[in-house]
């Protein structure tokens, strides 16, 4: 992980309303970092200036938040994408009785307006 993705996630993680000071989020990042990887404090601070300067993190006093277009970059990243359509693969049930003397587009047992599906589904 990163130091700018763990920045991200330790301010989301502390949920604080008026935003994270940089000793939390180290605190933070230095508790999940993993045991063989070493703390660089230069890459930190470089990591939180970036931030600001890129309009992902807002600096309040010496508290930091996440700015609002990276919250909606990040929500529109988590929704899911509709599949287009495609018109031609779309298969339409057919009543089954009257498949073969009519085009009905009823399925088999379902309120057909065809009088010879009703007539037919009934004696079933």
């Amino acid at each position: 992980m990163s130091y700018k993705a763990g920045i991200f996630t330790a301010i989301t993680g502390l949920k604080d309303r008026t935003g994270s000071s940089s000793i939390a989020i180290k605190k933070h990042m230095q508790a999940n970092m993993p045991a063989d990887k070493k703390w660089l404090n230069g890459m930190f601070l470089n990591a939180l200036k970036k931030g600001v300067a890129d309009g992902d993190l807002v600096q309040i006093k010496a508290s930091y938040k996440l700015s609002p277009d990276f919250k909606k970059k990040a929500a529109a990243a988590l929704k899911p994408k509709k599949a287009p359509k495609k018109e031609g693969s779309s298969q339409e049930k057919v009543c089954q009785v009257c498949a073969k003397e009519k085009n009905c587009t009823q399925e088999e047992g379902s309120n057909c307006k065809e009088d010879n599906c009703k007539k037919t589904t009934a004696k079933k």
